[in-house]
């Protein structure tokens, strides 16, 4: 089994639910990831708001970012290289990568508990605008 890692942009929450629009595409990155960590894959998000030093850190994170600028995240590492650039991984290379099938992830994705209504990431409570305050 490989670890992932997945180099966010800077962004207010990892989900998509924030604010007055769903983006669908980081619901569907943060609903496989939590699948694939409940089925215990090595797999990790860092977002660039939260944990600046894992961009520092990681060599060949800030080497990336160092030649092609942020435009270039998100970041995914495979086993530390970089092996994609600028867009999410899809699922069928989540999958590959950490060696799932998808009968497993589509049982552990099925038994999530719903989220909550709330829809706000930072703790606070959610105004009529989406956001928190």
């Amino acid at each position: 089994m490989s670890k992932v890692e997945i180099f966010d942009p800077s962004m207010c929450c990892s989900t998509g639910v924030c604010g007055p629009g769903v983006d669908p595409e980081l619901l569907r990155v943060a609903t496989m990831i939590s699948g694939l960590e409940k089925l215990g894959k090595d797999i990790t998000r860092h977002n660039l708001s939260e944990k600046p030093q894992a961009y520092v850190d990681n060599e060949a994170v800030n080497t990336t970012l160092m030649n092609e600028g942020a435009d270039v995240l998100p970041i995914t590492l495979v086993d530390g290289e970089v092996r994609k650039k600028s867009n999410y991984p899809t699922n069928d290379e989540l999958l590959a990568w950490t060696g799932t099938s998808r009968s497993e992830i589509t049982s552990s994705i099925l038994e999530e508990k719903p989220a909550s209504s709330g829809g706000c990431c930072c703790g606070g409570k959610k105004e009529s605008s989406g956001c928190c305050n």
